[in-house]
Protein backbone atom coordinates (compact mmCIF):
# COMPACT_ATOMS: atom_id res chain seq x y z
CA UNK A 1 0.00 0.00 0.00
CA UNK A 2 2.42 2.56 -1.17
CA UNK A 3 -0.16 5.51 -1.04
CA UNK A 4 -2.39 5.34 1.85
CA UNK A 5 -4.32 8.94 0.53
CA UNK A 6 -6.06 6.67 -2.28
CA UNK A 7 -8.78 4.10 -1.71
CA UNK A 8 -9.18 0.36 -3.01
CA UNK A 9 -11.25 1.39 -5.42
CA UNK A 10 -8.60 3.61 -7.04
CA UNK A 11 -5.37 1.00 -6.50
CA UNK A 12 -4.71 1.95 -3.28
CA UNK A 13 -3.63 -2.05 -2.47
CA UNK A 14 -1.63 -3.04 -5.50
CA UNK A 15 -1.62 -6.45 -5.54
CA UNK A 16 -5.19 -6.56 -6.24
CA UNK A 17 -6.49 -4.55 -9.03
CA UNK A 18 -9.84 -3.21 -8.08
CA UNK A 19 -11.12 -3.69 -12.00
CA UNK A 20 -11.47 -7.29 -11.63
CA UNK A 21 -14.39 -9.15 -9.95
CA UNK A 22 -12.65 -11.47 -8.14
CA UNK A 23 -10.80 -8.88 -6.01
CA UNK A 24 -13.86 -6.56 -5.95
CA UNK A 25 -15.84 -9.07 -4.66
CA UNK A 26 -13.77 -10.19 -1.99
CA UNK A 27 -13.27 -6.74 -1.10
CA UNK A 28 -16.53 -5.62 -1.14
CA UNK A 29 -17.74 -8.57 1.34
CA UNK A 30 -14.85 -7.73 3.58
CA UNK A 31 -15.94 -3.75 3.95
CA UNK A 32 -19.72 -5.51 4.32
CA UNK A 33 -18.74 -7.58 7.16
CA UNK A 34 -16.74 -4.56 8.81
CA UNK A 35 -18.17 -2.16 8.16
CA UNK A 36 -15.76 0.08 6.63
CA UNK A 37 -15.38 2.17 2.82
CA UNK A 38 -13.51 0.87 0.22
CA UNK A 39 -13.81 4.74 -1.46
CA UNK A 40 -12.72 5.97 1.36
CA UNK A 41 -8.80 6.67 1.54
CA UNK A 42 -6.70 3.36 3.16
CA UNK A 43 -5.75 6.01 6.42
CA UNK A 44 -9.43 6.10 7.10
CA UNK A 45 -9.31 2.76 7.55
CA UNK A 46 -9.43 1.62 11.74
CA UNK A 47 -6.16 -0.49 12.36
CA UNK A 48 -7.88 -3.38 14.09
CA UNK A 49 -9.60 -3.71 10.74
CA UNK A 50 -6.71 -3.49 8.82
CA UNK A 51 -5.20 -5.94 10.98
CA UNK A 52 -7.43 -8.12 9.83
CA UNK A 53 -7.05 -7.14 6.01
CA UNK A 54 -3.54 -7.99 6.52
CA UNK A 55 -3.28 -11.01 8.60
CA UNK A 56 -6.91 -12.72 8.41
CA UNK A 57 -10.37 -12.99 10.16
CA UNK A 58 -9.15 -15.91 11.80
CA UNK A 59 -11.90 -18.58 12.65
CA UNK A 60 -14.97 -15.96 11.40
CA UNK A 61 -16.30 -16.98 8.05
CA UNK A 62 -17.60 -14.57 5.57
CA UNK A 63 -20.07 -14.17 3.00
CA UNK A 64 -18.53 -13.75 -0.13
CA UNK A 65 -20.33 -13.41 -3.47
CA UNK A 66 -18.54 -13.92 -6.81
CA UNK A 67 -20.67 -13.03 -10.15
CA UNK A 68 -18.74 -13.96 -13.80
CA UNK A 69 -17.81 -11.27 -16.01
CA UNK A 70 -20.47 -11.88 -18.32
CA UNK A 71 -22.90 -12.30 -15.86
CA UNK A 72 -23.65 -16.22 -16.60
CA UNK A 73 -22.43 -17.31 -13.32
CA UNK A 74 -23.51 -16.48 -9.44
CA UNK A 75 -22.12 -17.94 -6.64
CA UNK A 76 -22.04 -17.34 -2.80
CA UNK A 77 -19.75 -19.32 -0.51
CA UNK A 78 -18.79 -18.85 3.25
CA UNK A 79 -15.30 -18.58 4.40
CA UNK A 80 -12.40 -17.19 6.54
CA UNK A 81 -10.26 -14.26 5.14
CA UNK A 82 -6.46 -15.48 4.68
CA UNK A 83 -5.37 -11.91 5.13
CA UNK A 84 -3.45 -10.27 2.19
CA UNK A 85 -0.12 -11.58 3.37
CA UNK A 86 -1.28 -15.15 3.18
CA UNK A 87 -2.72 -14.72 0.15
CA UNK A 88 0.11 -13.57 -1.86
CA UNK A 89 2.68 -16.36 0.01
CA UNK A 90 -0.45 -19.19 -1.67
CA UNK A 91 0.27 -17.18 -4.82
CA UNK A 92 3.60 -16.97 -4.90
CA UNK A 93 3.99 -21.04 -3.87
CA UNK A 94 1.58 -22.20 -6.06
CA UNK A 95 2.44 -20.35 -9.24
CA UNK A 96 4.75 -21.23 -12.18
CA UNK A 97 4.44 -18.05 -14.27
CA UNK A 98 8.44 -16.90 -13.67
CA UNK A 99 6.87 -13.50 -14.80
CA UNK A 100 3.65 -13.45 -11.99
CA UNK A 101 6.26 -14.69 -9.38
CA UNK A 102 9.08 -11.61 -10.30
CA UNK A 103 6.16 -9.66 -9.97
CA UNK A 104 4.90 -11.02 -6.55
CA UNK A 105 8.71 -10.17 -5.32
CA UNK A 106 8.18 -6.71 -5.77
CA UNK A 107 5.90 -7.38 -1.96
CA UNK A 108 8.97 -8.78 -0.51
CA UNK A 109 11.82 -8.15 1.15
CA UNK A 110 14.68 -10.10 1.87
CA UNK A 111 16.54 -10.30 5.44
CA UNK A 112 20.09 -12.21 6.15
CA UNK A 113 19.50 -16.04 7.15
CA UNK A 114 20.00 -16.16 11.11
CA UNK A 115 22.36 -19.36 10.63
CA UNK A 116 24.80 -18.97 7.57
CA UNK A 117 24.48 -15.17 8.02
CA UNK A 118 24.21 -14.82 3.91
CA UNK A 119 26.83 -17.77 3.13
CA UNK A 120 24.52 -20.17 2.02
CA UNK A 121 26.76 -22.90 2.57
CA UNK A 122 26.92 -25.14 6.30
CA UNK A 123 30.56 -24.41 8.05
CA UNK A 124 31.74 -28.07 6.78
CA UNK A 125 32.03 -26.78 3.28
CA UNK A 126 33.27 -23.15 4.53
CA UNK A 127 36.08 -25.16 6.42
CA UNK A 128 37.32 -26.01 3.44
CA UNK A 129 40.06 -23.24 2.27
CA UNK A 130 42.72 -22.28 -1.03
CA UNK A 131 44.93 -19.68 -0.32
CA UNK A 132 43.34 -18.74 2.90
CA UNK A 133 39.79 -18.41 1.64
CA UNK A 134 37.32 -20.62 1.72
CA UNK A 135 34.70 -20.50 -1.48
CA UNK A 136 32.34 -17.55 -0.15
CA UNK A 137 35.51 -15.41 0.36
CA UNK A 138 36.21 -16.33 -2.93
CA UNK A 139 32.82 -15.32 -4.17
CA UNK A 140 32.81 -11.70 -2.68
CA UNK A 141 35.77 -10.78 -4.75
CA UNK A 142 35.82 -8.88 -7.86
CA UNK A 143 36.47 -10.22 -11.54
CA UNK A 144 39.55 -7.97 -10.65
CA UNK A 145 40.37 -8.59 -7.03
CA UNK A 146 39.64 -13.14 -8.44
CA UNK A 147 42.13 -12.47 -11.25
CA UNK A 148 44.93 -11.19 -9.05
CA UNK A 149 43.93 -13.77 -6.35
CA UNK A 150 44.64 -16.65 -8.80
CA UNK A 151 47.82 -15.45 -10.28
CA UNK A 152 49.40 -14.98 -7.16
CA UNK A 153 48.05 -18.04 -4.57
CA UNK A 154 50.95 -20.32 -3.31
CA UNK A 155 50.50 -24.15 -4.22
CA UNK A 156 52.74 -27.02 -2.88
CA UNK A 157 54.02 -29.25 -6.35
CA UNK A 158 51.35 -31.70 -6.10
CA UNK A 159 48.38 -28.99 -5.20
CA UNK A 160 50.22 -27.25 -8.27
CA UNK A 161 49.70 -30.47 -10.92
CA UNK A 162 46.15 -31.14 -9.12
CA UNK A 163 45.02 -27.30 -10.19
CA UNK A 164 46.56 -26.46 -13.47
CA UNK A 165 43.76 -27.22 -15.68
CA UNK A 166 41.57 -25.54 -13.62
CA UNK A 167 43.13 -22.57 -12.90
CA UNK A 168 43.79 -22.39 -16.61
CA UNK A 169 40.20 -22.42 -17.20
CA UNK A 170 39.59 -20.07 -14.01
CA UNK A 171 41.93 -17.55 -15.18
CA UNK A 172 40.53 -17.80 -19.20
CA UNK A 173 36.89 -17.09 -18.08
CA UNK A 174 37.59 -14.52 -15.66
CA UNK A 175 39.35 -12.71 -18.31
CA UNK A 176 36.65 -13.23 -21.00
CA UNK A 177 34.63 -11.39 -18.27
CA UNK A 178 37.48 -8.10 -17.77
CA UNK A 179 37.80 -8.42 -21.77
CA UNK A 180 34.05 -6.93 -22.04
CA UNK A 181 33.91 -4.55 -19.08
CA UNK A 182 32.74 -6.00 -16.34
CA UNK A 183 35.71 -6.56 -14.24
CA UNK A 184 33.98 -4.43 -11.60
CA UNK A 185 31.12 -7.46 -10.81
CA UNK A 186 31.15 -9.69 -7.77
CA UNK A 187 31.32 -13.62 -8.63
CA UNK A 188 28.25 -14.08 -5.94
CA UNK A 189 26.48 -11.22 -7.68
CA UNK A 190 22.30 -11.67 -8.27
CA UNK A 191 22.03 -12.38 -11.89
CA UNK A 192 18.65 -10.62 -10.99
CA UNK A 193 20.18 -7.20 -10.49
CA UNK A 194 22.29 -6.67 -13.56
CA UNK A 195 21.51 -4.00 -16.12
CA UNK A 196 20.34 -5.31 -19.48
CA UNK A 197 23.53 -4.48 -20.75
CA UNK A 198 25.47 -6.35 -17.93
CA UNK A 199 23.70 -9.23 -18.48
CA UNK A 200 23.84 -9.49 -22.40
CA UNK A 201 27.67 -9.12 -22.29
CA UNK A 202 27.85 -12.04 -19.68
CA UNK A 203 26.38 -14.01 -22.06
CA UNK A 204 28.98 -12.31 -24.93
CA UNK A 205 31.61 -13.64 -22.81
CA UNK A 206 30.16 -17.38 -22.01
CA UNK A 207 30.34 -17.07 -25.99
CA UNK A 208 33.64 -15.91 -26.30
CA UNK A 209 34.78 -19.31 -24.05
CA UNK A 210 32.84 -21.62 -26.13
CA UNK A 211 35.35 -20.88 -29.20
CA UNK A 212 32.42 -21.56 -31.68
CA UNK A 213 32.79 -20.76 -35.52
CA UNK A 214 30.63 -19.85 -38.22
CA UNK A 215 28.14 -18.28 -35.42
CA UNK A 216 26.02 -15.43 -36.90
CA UNK A 217 25.61 -13.29 -33.49
CA UNK A 218 22.97 -10.73 -33.02
CA UNK A 219 23.34 -8.73 -30.21
CA UNK A 220 20.70 -5.41 -29.21
CA UNK A 221 23.15 -2.62 -27.86
CA UNK A 222 25.72 -4.37 -25.84
CA UNK A 223 26.76 -0.82 -24.86
CA UNK A 224 23.60 -0.38 -22.98
CA UNK A 225 25.07 1.38 -19.44
CA UNK A 226 29.16 0.86 -20.20
CA UNK A 227 30.64 3.66 -19.72
CA UNK A 228 33.16 5.24 -22.81
CA UNK A 229 36.42 3.83 -20.75
CA UNK A 230 35.21 0.34 -21.44
CA UNK A 231 34.09 0.73 -25.01
CA UNK A 232 37.03 -0.25 -26.74
CA UNK A 233 37.11 -3.00 -24.92
CA UNK A 234 33.71 -4.46 -25.69
CA UNK A 235 34.62 -3.55 -29.31
CA UNK A 236 37.71 -5.87 -29.19
CA UNK A 237 35.43 -8.48 -28.10
CA UNK A 238 33.28 -8.25 -31.00
CA UNK A 239 36.34 -8.12 -33.66
CA UNK A 240 37.53 -11.48 -32.03
CA UNK A 241 34.48 -12.83 -32.54
CA UNK A 242 34.40 -11.48 -36.03
CA UNK A 243 37.73 -12.16 -37.04
CA UNK A 244 37.55 -16.11 -35.69
CA UNK A 245 35.48 -16.74 -38.01
CA UNK A 246 31.62 -15.17 -37.08
CA UNK A 247 29.61 -12.75 -38.09
CA UNK A 248 27.91 -10.68 -35.82
CA UNK A 249 24.71 -8.15 -36.21
CA UNK A 250 24.53 -5.22 -33.56
CA UNK A 251 21.62 -2.81 -32.79
CA UNK A 252 23.75 -0.20 -31.64
CA UNK A 253 24.11 3.93 -31.91
CA UNK A 254 27.10 4.55 -30.15
CA UNK A 255 29.68 6.12 -32.11
CA UNK A 256 33.16 4.64 -31.42
CA UNK A 257 31.06 1.20 -32.37
CA UNK A 258 29.53 2.59 -35.81
CA UNK A 259 33.01 3.76 -37.05
CA UNK A 260 34.61 0.35 -35.87
CA UNK A 261 31.70 -1.54 -38.17
CA UNK A 262 32.76 -2.91 -41.57
CA UNK A 263 29.47 -2.13 -42.99
CA UNK A 264 26.34 -0.13 -41.29
CA UNK A 265 22.78 -0.27 -42.34
CA UNK A 266 20.73 2.82 -41.26
CA UNK A 267 17.11 2.86 -40.98
CA UNK A 268 14.33 5.56 -40.80
CA UNK A 269 14.25 8.21 -41.88
CA UNK A 270 11.90 8.53 -38.32
CA UNK A 271 10.57 6.24 -35.80
CA UNK A 272 7.58 4.12 -35.83
CA UNK A 273 5.44 5.14 -38.42
CA UNK A 274 7.17 7.18 -40.00
CA UNK A 275 10.56 4.60 -40.14
CA UNK A 276 10.69 1.37 -41.83
CA UNK A 277 12.96 1.96 -44.94
CA UNK A 278 16.56 1.65 -45.60
CA UNK A 279 17.88 5.36 -45.47
CA UNK A 280 21.78 4.57 -46.22
CA UNK A 281 23.84 1.05 -46.12
CA UNK A 282 27.52 0.84 -46.76
CA UNK A 283 30.70 1.44 -45.26
CA UNK A 284 30.70 3.64 -42.41
CA UNK A 285 32.17 6.49 -44.93
CA UNK A 286 28.97 5.27 -47.10
CA UNK A 287 26.62 6.59 -44.82
CA UNK A 288 28.49 9.42 -43.43
CA UNK A 289 28.29 10.47 -47.75
CA UNK A 290 24.37 9.98 -48.15
CA UNK A 291 22.58 13.28 -47.07
CA UNK A 292 19.14 11.26 -46.23
CA UNK A 293 21.08 9.89 -43.31
CA UNK A 294 20.97 11.41 -39.89
CA UNK A 295 23.11 9.08 -38.74
CA UNK A 296 25.54 9.68 -41.37
CA UNK A 297 25.11 13.65 -40.96
CA UNK A 298 25.79 12.82 -37.12
CA UNK A 299 28.99 10.71 -38.12
CA UNK A 300 29.87 13.44 -40.56
CA UNK A 301 29.93 16.29 -38.65
CA UNK A 302 27.39 17.93 -40.24
CA UNK A 303 24.73 17.89 -37.73
CA UNK A 304 25.59 18.03 -33.89
CA UNK A 305 24.23 18.08 -30.73
CA UNK A 306 24.39 22.05 -29.51
CA UNK A 307 25.90 22.91 -25.75
CA UNK A 308 24.25 25.39 -23.34
CA UNK A 309 25.72 28.52 -23.31
CA UNK A 310 24.37 28.82 -19.78
CA UNK A 311 24.24 26.70 -16.96
CA UNK A 312 21.63 26.91 -14.36
CA UNK A 313 22.64 27.14 -10.92
CA UNK A 314 19.16 25.68 -9.21
CA UNK A 315 16.72 27.55 -6.92
CA UNK A 316 19.94 28.10 -3.95
CA UNK A 317 18.66 25.03 -2.21
CA UNK A 318 19.98 20.95 -2.46
CA UNK A 319 19.44 17.40 -0.95
CA UNK A 320 22.51 16.83 1.36
CA UNK A 321 23.37 12.92 2.19
CA UNK A 322 26.54 12.32 4.30
CA UNK A 323 28.19 8.78 5.40
CA UNK A 324 26.86 6.67 2.55
CA UNK A 325 28.11 2.72 2.56
CA UNK A 326 25.94 1.16 0.91
CA UNK A 327 27.71 -1.75 -1.12
CA UNK A 328 30.99 -0.55 -2.80
CA UNK A 329 30.12 3.30 -1.43
CA UNK A 330 33.15 4.32 0.70
CA UNK A 331 31.52 6.53 3.04
CA UNK A 332 30.89 9.41 0.63
CA UNK A 333 28.77 12.46 1.03
CA UNK A 334 26.96 13.72 -1.70
CA UNK A 335 25.07 17.24 -2.26
CA UNK A 336 22.26 17.79 -5.13
CA UNK A 337 20.86 20.85 -6.17
CA UNK A 338 17.49 21.57 -6.75
CA UNK A 339 15.99 23.29 -9.19
CA UNK A 340 18.96 21.84 -12.07
CA UNK A 341 19.58 19.45 -13.91
CA UNK A 342 22.17 17.26 -12.54
CA UNK A 343 24.02 13.90 -14.13
CA UNK A 344 25.37 11.02 -12.30
CA UNK A 345 28.33 9.71 -13.41
CA UNK A 346 31.42 7.17 -13.54
CA UNK A 347 32.83 4.37 -14.90
CA UNK A 348 30.57 0.77 -14.76
CA UNK A 349 29.93 -0.29 -11.52
CA UNK A 350 30.80 3.04 -9.21
CA UNK A 351 27.98 2.88 -7.45
CA UNK A 352 25.46 5.02 -9.46
CA UNK A 353 22.50 3.25 -9.23
CA UNK A 354 23.32 2.21 -5.86
CA UNK A 355 23.50 5.72 -4.57
CA UNK A 356 20.15 7.09 -6.47
CA UNK A 357 17.89 4.04 -6.17
CA UNK A 358 18.93 2.04 -3.27
CA UNK A 359 19.76 5.07 -0.72
CA UNK A 360 18.56 8.43 -2.16
CA UNK A 361 15.06 7.60 -3.67
CA UNK A 362 13.88 5.28 -0.66
CA UNK A 363 15.09 7.65 1.84
CA UNK A 364 13.44 10.42 0.25
CA UNK A 365 10.43 8.64 -0.28
CA UNK A 366 10.09 7.03 3.00
CA UNK A 367 10.40 10.46 3.96
CA UNK A 368 8.06 12.90 1.75
CA UNK A 369 5.43 10.26 0.65
CA UNK A 370 5.25 7.85 3.45
CA UNK A 371 6.29 4.77 1.76
CA UNK A 372 7.71 1.99 3.72
CA UNK A 373 10.99 1.29 0.84
CA UNK A 374 14.20 -0.41 2.36
CA UNK A 375 17.02 2.32 2.79
CA UNK A 376 20.28 1.44 1.75
CA UNK A 377 23.18 2.59 4.47
CA UNK A 378 23.42 6.32 4.70
CA UNK A 379 24.31 8.72 8.09
CA UNK A 380 22.16 11.29 7.91
CA UNK A 381 19.91 13.08 5.28
CA UNK A 382 18.88 16.97 5.04
CA UNK A 383 17.02 19.16 2.53
CA UNK A 384 14.00 17.31 2.25
CA UNK A 385 11.60 19.71 3.36
CA UNK A 386 12.39 21.76 0.06
CA UNK A 387 10.48 18.54 -1.90
CA UNK A 388 7.19 18.05 -2.55
CA UNK A 389 7.15 14.84 -4.33
CA UNK A 390 10.11 12.12 -5.52
CA UNK A 391 9.20 9.94 -8.55
CA UNK A 392 11.55 7.44 -9.92
CA UNK A 393 11.62 6.67 -13.69
CA UNK A 394 12.75 3.78 -14.80
CA UNK A 395 12.63 1.14 -17.08
CA UNK A 396 10.02 -1.21 -15.56
CA UNK A 397 6.98 -1.76 -17.94
CA UNK A 398 3.72 0.74 -17.96
CA UNK A 399 1.32 -3.09 -17.77
CA UNK A 400 1.70 -6.70 -17.81
CA UNK A 401 -1.50 -7.05 -19.85
CA UNK A 402 -2.31 -6.40 -23.42
CA UNK A 403 -5.25 -3.97 -22.01
CA UNK A 404 -2.37 -1.72 -20.64
CA UNK A 405 -1.47 1.21 -22.84
CA UNK A 406 -0.25 4.73 -23.27
CA UNK A 407 -3.75 6.09 -23.30
CA UNK A 408 -4.46 4.43 -19.84
CA UNK A 409 -0.96 5.11 -18.46
CA UNK A 410 -1.05 8.81 -18.69
CA UNK A 411 -4.92 9.32 -17.90
CA UNK A 412 -6.07 10.41 -21.67
CA UNK A 413 -8.06 7.91 -22.01
CA UNK A 414 -11.01 9.18 -19.40
CA UNK A 415 -11.18 12.24 -21.47
CA UNK A 416 -11.72 10.20 -24.58
CA UNK A 417 -14.20 8.22 -22.95
CA UNK A 418 -15.82 11.26 -21.64
CA UNK A 419 -16.00 13.24 -24.77
CA UNK A 420 -17.26 10.25 -26.45
CA UNK A 421 -20.22 9.81 -24.17
CA UNK A 422 -21.26 13.30 -24.80
CA UNK A 423 -22.39 13.34 -28.03
CA UNK A 424 -25.54 13.39 -29.37
CA UNK A 425 -25.70 9.24 -30.28
CA UNK A 426 -24.64 8.65 -27.31
CA UNK A 427 -26.96 10.43 -25.21
CA UNK A 428 -29.69 9.35 -27.59
CA UNK A 429 -28.75 5.43 -26.95
CA UNK A 430 -27.98 6.27 -23.05
CA UNK A 431 -24.49 5.17 -23.26
CA UNK A 432 -22.10 6.20 -20.25
CA UNK A 433 -18.30 7.03 -19.85
CA UNK A 434 -17.85 3.39 -19.11
CA UNK A 435 -19.78 2.12 -22.39
CA UNK A 436 -16.11 3.06 -24.30
CA UNK A 437 -13.89 1.33 -22.08
CA UNK A 438 -12.60 -2.22 -22.41
CA UNK A 439 -12.85 -2.98 -19.03
CA UNK A 440 -16.24 -3.17 -17.79
CA UNK A 441 -19.25 -5.36 -19.44
CA UNK A 442 -21.54 -3.26 -22.05
CA UNK A 443 -19.35 -1.59 -24.75
CA UNK A 444 -16.48 -3.90 -25.27
CA UNK A 445 -16.28 -7.24 -26.64
CA UNK A 446 -17.25 -9.89 -24.66
CA UNK A 447 -15.50 -12.82 -26.47
CA UNK A 448 -11.92 -11.08 -25.45
CA UNK A 449 -13.30 -9.26 -22.44
CA UNK A 450 -11.83 -5.96 -24.11
CA UNK A 451 -8.26 -7.51 -24.40
CA UNK A 452 -8.16 -7.34 -28.37
CA UNK A 453 -6.60 -10.95 -28.47
CA UNK A 454 -6.90 -14.03 -26.79
CA UNK A 455 -4.62 -15.71 -24.37
CA UNK A 456 -3.70 -19.12 -24.37
CA UNK A 457 -1.74 -20.35 -21.75
CA UNK A 458 1.55 -22.83 -22.06
CA UNK A 459 1.67 -23.12 -18.46
CA UNK A 460 5.94 -23.74 -18.44
CA UNK A 461 6.39 -21.26 -21.52
CA UNK A 462 5.57 -17.75 -21.88
CA UNK A 463 1.50 -17.05 -22.56
CA UNK A 464 0.73 -16.73 -26.50
CA UNK A 465 -1.77 -13.86 -27.17
CA UNK A 466 -4.17 -14.20 -30.60
CA UNK A 467 -6.03 -11.51 -32.08
CA UNK A 468 -9.69 -12.49 -31.20
CA UNK A 469 -11.53 -13.44 -34.22
CA UNK A 470 -14.93 -11.78 -33.15
CA UNK A 471 -14.04 -7.85 -32.91
CA UNK A 472 -10.43 -8.51 -34.95
CA UNK A 473 -8.54 -6.52 -32.39
CA UNK A 474 -10.71 -3.51 -31.61
CA UNK A 475 -11.49 -4.63 -28.32
CA UNK A 476 -15.64 -2.89 -28.53
CA UNK A 477 -19.03 -4.30 -30.10
CA UNK A 478 -20.68 -3.53 -33.10
CA UNK A 479 -22.80 -1.01 -31.10
CA UNK A 480 -20.36 0.80 -29.43
CA UNK A 481 -18.40 1.26 -32.53
CA UNK A 482 -21.24 3.02 -34.23
CA UNK A 483 -20.80 6.13 -32.20
CA UNK A 484 -18.62 8.83 -34.22
CA UNK A 485 -16.44 11.90 -33.28
CA UNK A 486 -15.07 13.66 -36.56
CA UNK A 487 -15.98 10.41 -38.55
CA UNK A 488 -13.76 8.04 -36.00
CA UNK A 489 -15.08 5.60 -33.87
CA UNK A 490 -13.50 5.06 -30.55
CA UNK A 491 -11.00 2.03 -31.72
CA UNK A 492 -9.70 4.62 -34.88
CA UNK A 493 -8.71 6.99 -31.82
CA UNK A 494 -6.89 4.24 -30.19
CA UNK A 495 -5.36 3.04 -33.58
CA UNK A 496 -4.16 6.64 -34.08
CA UNK A 497 0.13 7.38 -33.05
CA UNK A 498 -0.09 10.32 -30.35
CA UNK A 499 0.85 12.14 -33.10
CA UNK A 500 -2.30 12.31 -35.47
CA UNK A 501 -4.26 12.42 -32.21
CA UNK A 502 -2.66 15.49 -31.17
CA UNK A 503 -3.81 17.30 -33.87
CA UNK A 504 -7.15 15.34 -34.01
CA UNK A 505 -8.03 16.55 -30.89
CA UNK A 506 -6.26 19.86 -30.77
CA UNK A 507 -9.73 21.80 -29.51
CA UNK A 508 -10.28 19.54 -26.48
CA UNK A 509 -7.54 21.17 -24.29
CA UNK A 510 -7.46 18.58 -21.38
CA UNK A 511 -6.90 15.81 -23.96
CA UNK A 512 -4.62 17.96 -26.10
CA UNK A 513 -2.55 18.87 -23.27
CA UNK A 514 -1.99 15.04 -22.44
CA UNK A 515 -0.86 14.59 -26.17
CA UNK A 516 1.44 17.69 -26.14
CA UNK A 517 3.43 16.17 -23.33
CA UNK A 518 3.94 12.33 -25.25
CA UNK A 519 5.07 14.51 -28.24
CA UNK A 520 7.24 16.58 -26.42
CA UNK A 521 9.15 13.46 -24.97
CA UNK A 522 9.67 11.93 -28.57
CA UNK A 523 6.51 9.55 -28.84
CA UNK A 524 4.94 11.23 -31.42
CA UNK A 525 4.76 7.74 -33.37
CA UNK A 526 3.86 5.44 -30.53
CA UNK A 527 -0.28 4.22 -30.97
CA UNK A 528 -2.72 5.53 -28.42
CA UNK A 529 -4.01 2.18 -28.10
CA UNK A 530 -0.48 0.02 -28.99
CA UNK A 531 -0.18 -2.53 -25.81
CA UNK A 532 1.85 -1.92 -23.11
CA UNK A 533 3.46 -5.64 -23.78
CA UNK A 534 5.16 -4.36 -27.18
CA UNK A 535 6.69 -1.20 -26.03
CA UNK A 536 10.95 -1.18 -25.80
CA UNK A 537 12.36 -0.22 -22.00
CA UNK A 538 14.17 2.69 -23.55
CA UNK A 539 11.10 4.58 -24.35
CA UNK A 540 10.34 6.75 -21.66
CA UNK A 541 7.49 5.17 -19.03
CA UNK A 542 6.71 8.66 -17.04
Amino acid sequence: MPNLEISFYDGGIVPYNPDSNWNRSRFEALADKYHFSLSEPLKNIPKKIMQIIMNGSGDETIDFVYENRDGSHRSKYHQSWPGIISDLKRRYNETFSEGQKEYLEKFMSNRECDVCHGKRLRPEALAVTVGGKNIYELSTLSVTDSLEFFSSVRLTETERQIAEQILKEINARLNFMKNVGLDYLTLERKAATLSGGEAQRIRLATQIGSSLIGVLYILDEPSIGLHQRDNQRLIDTLLYLRDIGNTLIVVEHDEQTLRTADYIVDLGPGAGVHGGYIVAEGTPEDVMNAKASLTGQYLAGTLNMTVPEERKSGNGHSIKLSGITEHNLKNIDVEIPLGAFTCITGVSGSGKSTLLSDVLYPAVSNKVSRTNYTEGAYRKISGIEHVDKIINIDQSPIGRTPRSNPATYVGVFTGIRDLFASLPESKARGYRSGRFSFNVKGGRCEHCMGDGTITIEMNFLPDVYITCDVCHGRRFNKETLDVRYKGKNIADVLEMTIEEATDFFIHIPHIARKMETLLSVGLGYVRLGQSALTLSGEKPSG
